[in-house]
């Protein structure tokens, strides 16, 4: 079975937080959030808004083309 865009994002967004080198509670501090957001980021339960989305990728240093799956052509 394949998966649904919103379980893709949510393992895109679990690689490269686990990958980047941050805590969460580094992360949740820079993007001004609780931590328990970032654990619920995590976990699937709910997903960054795009302004949060722009601010995680700038500080643990990825892109939001990869974790929304963008394809250039």
């Amino acid at each position: 079975m394949e998966k649904s865009l919103d379980e893709r994002i949510t393992e895109n967004l679990r690689f490269e937080i686990e990958n980047c080198g941050k805590k969460k509670t580094e992360i949740a501090r820079a993007l001004g959030i609780d931590c328990s957001s970032v654990s619920q980021y995590l976990s699937g339960r709910s997903q960054p808004t795009l302004a949060n989305l722009s601010k995680l990728c700038n500080f643990i240093g990825c892109s939001a083309d990869d974790i929304l799956e963008i394809k250039k052509n």
